[in-house]
Protein backbone atom coordinates (compact mmCIF):
# COMPACT_ATOMS: atom_id res chain seq x y z
CA UNK A 1 0.00 0.00 0.00
CA UNK A 2 1.62 3.13 -0.99
CA UNK A 3 2.38 5.27 1.94
CA UNK A 4 0.08 8.05 3.12
CA UNK A 5 1.57 11.28 3.34
CA UNK A 6 1.62 13.84 6.75
CA UNK A 7 -1.49 15.91 5.96
CA UNK A 8 -1.05 19.87 6.56
CA UNK A 9 -4.60 20.53 8.65
CA UNK A 10 -6.98 23.41 7.56
CA UNK A 11 -7.35 25.19 10.68
CA UNK A 12 -9.73 27.69 12.16
CA UNK A 13 -9.10 29.15 15.67
CA UNK A 14 -10.50 31.89 17.54
CA UNK A 15 -9.18 33.38 21.12
CA UNK A 16 -11.36 33.23 23.74
CA UNK A 17 -11.62 36.44 26.22
CA UNK A 18 -9.57 34.60 28.77
CA UNK A 19 -8.65 30.23 28.93
CA UNK A 20 -11.18 30.86 31.96
CA UNK A 21 -14.27 31.95 30.15
CA UNK A 22 -17.65 29.97 30.99
CA UNK A 23 -19.77 28.43 28.71
CA UNK A 24 -23.27 30.13 27.31
CA UNK A 25 -26.30 27.52 27.76
CA UNK A 26 -26.63 27.24 23.27
CA UNK A 27 -29.37 26.18 20.58
CA UNK A 28 -27.92 22.65 19.84
CA UNK A 29 -30.76 21.68 17.47
CA UNK A 30 -29.19 20.90 13.75
CA UNK A 31 -28.30 24.03 11.75
CA UNK A 32 -29.41 24.96 8.95
CA UNK A 33 -27.52 26.55 6.29
CA UNK A 34 -29.23 29.76 6.26
CA UNK A 35 -28.61 29.87 10.22
CA UNK A 36 -24.73 30.24 9.95
CA UNK A 37 -24.18 32.31 6.26
CA UNK A 38 -22.66 35.76 7.05
CA UNK A 39 -25.24 38.74 6.26
CA UNK A 40 -23.06 40.46 3.58
CA UNK A 41 -22.01 37.58 1.79
CA UNK A 42 -25.07 35.29 0.57
CA UNK A 43 -23.45 31.08 0.95
CA UNK A 44 -20.86 32.21 2.91
CA UNK A 45 -20.39 30.23 6.31
CA UNK A 46 -19.85 32.53 9.27
CA UNK A 47 -16.95 30.04 10.84
CA UNK A 48 -15.46 32.22 13.53
CA UNK A 49 -18.81 33.16 13.91
CA UNK A 50 -20.10 29.74 15.10
CA UNK A 51 -16.66 28.97 17.25
CA UNK A 52 -16.98 32.12 18.75
CA UNK A 53 -20.54 31.44 19.64
CA UNK A 54 -19.70 28.09 21.38
CA UNK A 55 -16.15 29.06 22.76
CA UNK A 56 -14.30 27.22 20.59
CA UNK A 57 -10.34 27.31 20.69
CA UNK A 58 -10.07 25.14 16.99
CA UNK A 59 -11.56 23.79 14.31
CA UNK A 60 -9.77 21.63 12.13
CA UNK A 61 -10.83 20.12 8.38
CA UNK A 62 -9.34 17.17 7.26
CA UNK A 63 -9.46 16.05 3.84
CA UNK A 64 -7.72 13.40 1.59
CA UNK A 65 -8.90 12.56 -1.85
CA UNK A 66 -7.59 9.03 -2.43
CA UNK A 67 -8.68 7.53 0.79
CA UNK A 68 -12.03 9.34 0.45
CA UNK A 69 -11.79 11.03 3.82
CA UNK A 70 -13.61 14.11 4.87
CA UNK A 71 -13.34 14.67 9.17
CA UNK A 72 -13.82 17.89 11.23
CA UNK A 73 -12.17 17.76 14.83
CA UNK A 74 -13.50 20.25 17.24
CA UNK A 75 -11.30 21.29 20.41
CA UNK A 76 -13.33 23.38 22.81
CA UNK A 77 -11.24 24.01 25.90
CA UNK A 78 -8.25 23.00 27.10
CA UNK A 79 -8.18 24.71 29.93
CA UNK A 80 -8.07 21.63 32.19
CA UNK A 81 -5.58 19.15 29.63
CA UNK A 82 -5.86 17.89 26.21
CA UNK A 83 -8.74 17.22 24.53
CA UNK A 84 -10.13 14.11 24.31
CA UNK A 85 -13.37 12.69 22.58
CA UNK A 86 -14.59 9.58 20.12
CA UNK A 87 -14.54 9.87 16.81
CA UNK A 88 -18.00 9.37 15.24
CA UNK A 89 -18.85 8.49 11.78
CA UNK A 90 -22.18 9.20 10.29
CA UNK A 91 -24.17 10.58 7.27
CA UNK A 92 -24.39 14.28 7.53
CA UNK A 93 -27.11 15.59 6.03
CA UNK A 94 -24.82 18.25 4.70
CA UNK A 95 -21.29 19.64 6.04
CA UNK A 96 -23.39 22.39 7.99
CA UNK A 97 -24.73 19.78 9.91
CA UNK A 98 -21.71 17.60 10.40
CA UNK A 99 -19.68 21.16 11.65
CA UNK A 100 -22.95 21.31 14.05
CA UNK A 101 -22.26 18.18 15.34
CA UNK A 102 -18.57 18.65 16.00
CA UNK A 103 -19.06 22.09 17.87
CA UNK A 104 -21.67 20.52 20.06
CA UNK A 105 -20.01 17.40 20.84
CA UNK A 106 -16.73 18.88 21.74
CA UNK A 107 -18.09 21.23 23.70
CA UNK A 108 -20.02 18.57 25.99
CA UNK A 109 -16.80 16.92 26.30
CA UNK A 110 -15.10 20.05 28.28
CA UNK A 111 -18.21 19.88 30.67
CA UNK A 112 -18.51 16.18 30.86
CA UNK A 113 -14.51 15.78 31.98
CA UNK A 114 -14.86 19.05 34.13
CA UNK A 115 -17.13 17.36 36.20
CA UNK A 116 -16.12 13.89 36.02
CA UNK A 117 -12.98 15.63 37.79
CA UNK A 118 -10.67 14.59 34.63
CA UNK A 119 -7.62 16.59 33.88
CA UNK A 120 -8.42 17.09 30.27
CA UNK A 121 -10.56 19.26 28.01
CA UNK A 122 -13.32 18.51 25.15
CA UNK A 123 -12.81 17.50 22.25
CA UNK A 124 -14.05 15.52 19.20
CA UNK A 125 -14.02 14.39 15.42
CA UNK A 126 -16.51 13.62 12.71
CA UNK A 127 -15.49 11.75 9.83
CA UNK A 128 -18.60 11.83 6.69
CA UNK A 129 -19.65 8.67 5.37
CA UNK A 130 -21.51 5.45 6.40
CA UNK A 131 -20.58 3.53 8.76
CA UNK A 132 -21.67 0.37 7.06
CA UNK A 133 -20.48 1.10 3.77
CA UNK A 134 -17.63 3.91 3.73
CA UNK A 135 -14.67 2.10 5.63
CA UNK A 136 -11.27 1.61 5.01
CA UNK A 137 -7.93 1.22 6.57
CA UNK A 138 -6.75 3.99 4.29
CA UNK A 139 -9.45 6.37 5.56
CA UNK A 140 -8.84 5.63 9.13
CA UNK A 141 -5.16 5.95 8.96
CA UNK A 142 -5.14 8.92 6.71
CA UNK A 143 -7.31 10.36 9.95
CA UNK A 144 -5.17 9.29 12.52
CA UNK A 145 -2.15 11.20 10.49
CA UNK A 146 -4.15 14.45 10.80
CA UNK A 147 -4.34 13.60 15.04
CA UNK A 148 -0.57 12.84 14.78
CA UNK A 149 -0.52 16.68 13.21
CA UNK A 150 -2.40 18.02 16.01
CA UNK A 151 0.86 16.80 18.34
CA UNK A 152 -1.12 15.73 21.42
CA UNK A 153 -4.03 18.44 21.43
CA UNK A 154 -6.16 16.13 20.93
CA UNK A 155 -6.69 12.36 21.79
CA UNK A 156 -9.38 10.41 19.95
CA UNK A 157 -10.98 7.31 20.63
CA UNK A 158 -14.10 5.50 19.38
CA UNK A 159 -17.79 6.88 19.38
CA UNK A 160 -21.35 5.76 17.13
CA UNK A 161 -20.30 4.32 13.89
CA UNK A 162 -16.52 3.47 15.14
CA UNK A 163 -14.63 0.43 17.08
CA UNK A 164 -11.62 -1.10 18.24
CA UNK A 165 -11.05 -2.13 14.75
CA UNK A 166 -10.52 1.52 13.60
CA UNK A 167 -8.59 2.52 16.82
CA UNK A 168 -6.31 -0.02 15.55
CA UNK A 169 -5.88 1.56 12.14
CA UNK A 170 -5.65 4.68 13.95
CA UNK A 171 -3.08 4.02 16.13
CA UNK A 172 -0.77 2.67 13.02
CA UNK A 173 -0.47 6.68 12.58
CA UNK A 174 -0.84 7.82 15.70
CA UNK A 175 -0.06 7.35 19.87
CA UNK A 176 -2.81 9.90 20.60
CA UNK A 177 -5.67 7.50 20.26
CA UNK A 178 -7.73 5.63 23.10
CA UNK A 179 -9.98 2.96 23.08
CA UNK A 180 -7.92 0.18 21.65
CA UNK A 181 -7.71 -3.54 22.14
CA UNK A 182 -6.96 -4.98 25.46
CA UNK A 183 -4.12 -7.38 23.83
CA UNK A 184 -2.61 -3.73 22.88
CA UNK A 185 -2.68 -2.43 25.80
CA UNK A 186 -5.77 -0.77 25.73
CA UNK A 187 -9.34 -0.72 27.73
CA UNK A 188 -10.72 -2.39 24.71
CA UNK A 189 -15.08 -1.44 24.14
CA UNK A 190 -15.67 1.15 26.61
CA UNK A 191 -19.29 0.61 26.71
CA UNK A 192 -19.42 -1.55 29.75
CA UNK A 193 -18.31 1.17 31.78
CA UNK A 194 -20.44 3.83 29.67
CA UNK A 195 -23.67 1.49 30.84
CA UNK A 196 -22.54 0.98 34.74
CA UNK A 197 -22.03 4.75 34.72
CA UNK A 198 -25.60 5.21 33.07
CA UNK A 199 -27.33 3.07 35.25
CA UNK A 200 -26.07 4.15 38.48
CA UNK A 201 -26.96 7.66 37.30
CA UNK A 202 -30.36 6.13 36.22
CA UNK A 203 -30.49 4.91 40.09
CA UNK A 204 -29.48 8.41 41.39
CA UNK A 205 -32.16 9.48 39.54
CA UNK A 206 -34.82 7.29 40.66
CA UNK A 207 -33.44 8.34 44.12
CA UNK A 208 -34.38 11.57 43.88
CA UNK A 209 -37.85 11.47 41.83
CA UNK A 210 -38.90 8.47 43.95
CA UNK A 211 -37.60 8.52 46.92
CA UNK A 212 -36.12 5.07 46.04
CA UNK A 213 -33.24 4.24 43.73
CA UNK A 214 -34.45 0.71 43.62
CA UNK A 215 -35.53 -0.23 39.53
CA UNK A 216 -37.14 -3.25 40.03
CA UNK A 217 -40.77 -3.07 38.46
CA UNK A 218 -40.23 0.21 36.70
CA UNK A 219 -40.66 0.76 32.85
CA UNK A 220 -37.98 1.62 31.47
CA UNK A 221 -38.25 2.52 27.32
CA UNK A 222 -34.22 2.74 25.63
CA UNK A 223 -33.91 4.86 22.10
CA UNK A 224 -31.25 3.09 20.44
CA UNK A 225 -29.58 -0.61 21.07
CA UNK A 226 -25.96 0.16 20.25
CA UNK A 227 -23.34 -1.56 22.53
CA UNK A 228 -23.81 0.88 25.38
CA UNK A 229 -27.67 0.15 25.08
CA UNK A 230 -27.48 -3.69 25.09
CA UNK A 231 -24.84 -3.64 28.61
CA UNK A 232 -27.86 -0.91 30.11
CA UNK A 233 -30.87 -3.16 29.39
CA UNK A 234 -28.70 -6.37 30.81
CA UNK A 235 -28.27 -4.06 34.32
CA UNK A 236 -32.07 -2.80 34.62
CA UNK A 237 -33.75 -6.36 33.45
CA UNK A 238 -31.36 -8.54 35.74
CA UNK A 239 -32.86 -5.91 38.58
CA UNK A 240 -36.07 -6.12 37.32
CA UNK A 241 -37.40 -3.22 35.11
CA UNK A 242 -39.56 -3.56 31.89
CA UNK A 243 -37.65 -2.82 29.29
CA UNK A 244 -38.88 -1.47 26.03
CA UNK A 245 -36.04 -0.50 23.10
CA UNK A 246 -36.22 0.49 19.65
CA UNK A 247 -33.36 0.44 17.03
CA UNK A 248 -33.25 2.63 13.33
CA UNK A 249 -31.76 -0.79 12.52
CA UNK A 250 -33.98 -3.44 13.21
CA UNK A 251 -31.14 -6.72 13.52
CA UNK A 252 -29.61 -4.81 17.17
CA UNK A 253 -33.21 -4.35 18.74
CA UNK A 254 -33.57 -8.16 18.05
CA UNK A 255 -30.49 -9.12 19.55
CA UNK A 256 -30.85 -7.12 22.53
CA UNK A 257 -34.64 -8.15 22.90
CA UNK A 258 -33.33 -11.99 22.40
CA UNK A 259 -30.61 -11.48 25.45
CA UNK A 260 -32.49 -9.47 27.85
CA UNK A 261 -36.09 -10.12 27.17
CA UNK A 262 -37.11 -6.48 26.63
CA UNK A 263 -39.98 -5.79 23.89
CA UNK A 264 -39.07 -4.18 20.64
CA UNK A 265 -40.99 -1.48 18.93
CA UNK A 266 -40.63 0.67 16.01
CA UNK A 267 -38.67 3.94 15.84
CA UNK A 268 -41.62 5.89 15.16
CA UNK A 269 -43.84 5.14 18.63
CA UNK A 270 -40.79 5.33 20.90
CA UNK A 271 -41.50 8.72 22.11
CA UNK A 272 -45.46 8.18 22.87
CA UNK A 273 -44.94 5.23 25.22
CA UNK A 274 -46.08 5.58 28.72
CA UNK A 275 -42.64 4.61 30.67
CA UNK A 276 -41.58 5.76 34.23
CA UNK A 277 -37.56 6.39 32.14
CA UNK A 278 -37.06 7.64 28.83
CA UNK A 279 -33.12 6.85 28.27
CA UNK A 280 -31.76 8.45 25.16
CA UNK A 281 -28.96 6.20 23.70
CA UNK A 282 -28.79 6.99 20.34
CA UNK A 283 -28.06 10.09 18.77
CA UNK A 284 -28.42 13.83 20.11
CA UNK A 285 -31.30 16.57 19.79
CA UNK A 286 -33.93 14.24 20.10
CA UNK A 287 -35.69 16.34 23.31
CA UNK A 288 -37.01 18.93 21.10
CA UNK A 289 -40.41 20.91 20.42
CA UNK A 290 -41.69 18.41 18.32
CA UNK A 291 -41.04 14.94 20.92
CA UNK A 292 -41.29 16.73 24.57
CA UNK A 293 -45.02 17.40 23.99
CA UNK A 294 -44.99 13.10 23.20
CA UNK A 295 -43.18 12.14 26.32
CA UNK A 296 -45.01 10.19 29.19
CA UNK A 297 -42.37 9.75 31.54
CA UNK A 298 -41.18 11.10 34.99
CA UNK A 299 -37.23 10.61 34.28
CA UNK A 300 -35.43 11.28 30.87
CA UNK A 301 -32.02 9.20 31.57
CA UNK A 302 -29.59 7.74 28.97
CA UNK A 303 -26.43 7.79 27.71
CA UNK A 304 -26.86 9.86 24.31
CA UNK A 305 -24.52 13.04 23.91
CA UNK A 306 -26.55 16.88 23.46
CA UNK A 307 -30.13 15.25 23.99
CA UNK A 308 -31.55 18.98 24.18
CA UNK A 309 -32.11 20.33 21.20
CA UNK A 310 -31.62 23.90 22.96
CA UNK A 311 -30.29 23.61 26.43
CA UNK A 312 -32.06 26.57 28.25
CA UNK A 313 -35.68 26.49 26.22
CA UNK A 314 -36.41 22.34 26.46
CA UNK A 315 -34.54 22.02 29.86
CA UNK A 316 -37.04 24.36 31.33
CA UNK A 317 -39.72 22.58 28.82
CA UNK A 318 -39.08 19.01 30.91
CA UNK A 319 -38.87 20.88 34.22
CA UNK A 320 -41.93 22.66 33.22
CA UNK A 321 -43.92 19.33 32.78
CA UNK A 322 -42.35 17.72 35.94
CA UNK A 323 -39.96 15.80 33.82
CA UNK A 324 -36.32 14.79 35.94
CA UNK A 325 -33.76 15.39 33.49
CA UNK A 326 -30.17 13.90 34.02
CA UNK A 327 -27.78 16.12 32.15
CA UNK A 328 -26.30 13.62 29.33
CA UNK A 329 -22.56 14.85 29.82
CA UNK A 330 -22.87 13.67 33.68
CA UNK A 331 -24.28 10.59 33.41
CA UNK A 332 -22.27 9.17 30.18
CA UNK A 333 -19.21 9.97 31.87
CA UNK A 334 -18.27 6.48 32.30
CA UNK A 335 -16.98 6.40 28.44
CA UNK A 336 -14.93 9.13 28.90
CA UNK A 337 -13.66 7.81 32.29
CA UNK A 338 -12.73 4.59 31.20
CA UNK A 339 -10.55 5.58 28.17
CA UNK A 340 -8.79 8.37 30.73
CA UNK A 341 -7.80 5.49 32.51
CA UNK A 342 -5.65 4.21 30.16
CA UNK A 343 -3.59 7.20 30.15
CA UNK A 344 -2.44 5.77 33.50
CA UNK A 345 -2.17 2.28 32.65
CA UNK A 346 -5.61 0.68 32.24
CA UNK A 347 -7.20 -1.05 34.87
CA UNK A 348 -11.14 -1.91 34.10
CA UNK A 349 -11.93 -2.30 38.59
CA UNK A 350 -10.28 0.84 39.06
CA UNK A 351 -12.76 1.98 36.07
CA UNK A 352 -15.53 0.96 37.02
CA UNK A 353 -15.24 1.91 40.62
CA UNK A 354 -14.86 5.55 39.31
CA UNK A 355 -18.27 5.07 37.05
CA UNK A 356 -19.79 4.63 40.16
CA UNK A 357 -19.11 7.82 41.31
CA UNK A 358 -21.21 9.21 38.78
CA UNK A 359 -23.84 8.16 41.11
CA UNK A 360 -23.24 10.74 43.59
CA UNK A 361 -21.88 13.37 41.49
CA UNK A 362 -25.41 13.37 39.57
CA UNK A 363 -27.50 13.44 42.73
CA UNK A 364 -25.48 16.31 44.14
CA UNK A 365 -26.58 18.35 40.63
CA UNK A 366 -29.97 17.08 41.01
CA UNK A 367 -30.54 18.38 44.51
CA UNK A 368 -28.80 21.55 44.06
CA UNK A 369 -31.36 22.47 41.03
CA UNK A 370 -34.05 21.71 43.41
CA UNK A 371 -32.60 23.79 46.10
CA UNK A 372 -31.68 26.78 43.79
CA UNK A 373 -35.62 25.80 41.57
CA UNK A 374 -33.01 25.68 38.35
CA UNK A 375 -32.72 23.18 35.70
CA UNK A 376 -30.65 20.34 35.91
CA UNK A 377 -28.30 21.26 33.00
CA UNK A 378 -27.96 25.22 34.47
CA UNK A 379 -27.03 23.06 37.97
CA UNK A 380 -24.74 21.17 35.65
CA UNK A 381 -23.12 23.39 33.63
CA UNK A 382 -22.39 25.81 37.24
CA UNK A 383 -20.23 22.69 38.81
CA UNK A 384 -17.83 22.31 35.55
CA UNK A 385 -17.58 26.04 34.95
CA UNK A 386 -16.70 26.12 38.25
CA UNK A 387 -13.83 23.59 38.12
CA UNK A 388 -12.63 24.90 34.90
CA UNK A 389 -12.41 28.56 36.67
CA UNK A 390 -10.92 27.68 39.78
CA UNK A 391 -8.16 25.32 37.49
CA UNK A 392 -7.74 27.82 35.03
CA UNK A 393 -6.83 30.62 37.49
CA UNK A 394 -3.15 27.93 38.38
CA UNK A 395 -2.35 28.49 35.18
CA UNK A 396 -1.18 32.38 35.81
CA UNK A 397 1.23 30.45 38.17
CA UNK A 398 4.61 30.00 36.26
CA UNK A 399 5.96 26.39 35.62
CA UNK A 400 8.73 25.90 33.57
CA UNK A 401 7.52 22.79 32.25
CA UNK A 402 3.98 21.08 33.13
CA UNK A 403 4.52 17.85 30.97
CA UNK A 404 2.03 14.45 31.12
CA UNK A 405 4.29 11.73 31.84
CA UNK A 406 1.71 9.33 31.03
CA UNK A 407 2.07 6.43 28.32
CA UNK A 408 1.69 8.93 25.36
CA UNK A 409 5.33 10.41 27.03
CA UNK A 410 5.83 14.27 27.08
CA UNK A 411 3.30 15.25 24.73
CA UNK A 412 1.46 18.21 26.82
CA UNK A 413 3.27 20.98 27.99
CA UNK A 414 1.16 24.12 29.00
Amino acid sequence: MAEIQTPSPKTFSTTRNGRNGTSKSLDTSPVSAGAIQAGDEPGKLDLFGQLAARDHEQVVLCHDKKSGLKALIGIHNTTLGPALGGCRMWTYASDEAALNDVLRLSRGMTYKAAVAGLNLGGGKAVIIGDPRKDKSEALFRSFGRFVEGLGGRYITAEDVGTGLTEMVWIRSETKYVTGIPAELGGSGDPSPVTARGTYVGIKACAAVKYGNDSLAGKHVVIQGAGHVAASLAKYLTEEGAKVVITDIYADKANAVARETGAKVVEPDKIFGIECDIFAPAALGAIINDDTIPQLKCSIVAGPANNQLANEERHGQALKDRGILFAPDYVINAGGLINVANELEGYSQSRALKQAEGIYDVLKKILLLAQEKDITTVEASNHVAEERIRAVGATKRIYASSSNFSGRFGEYWQQ
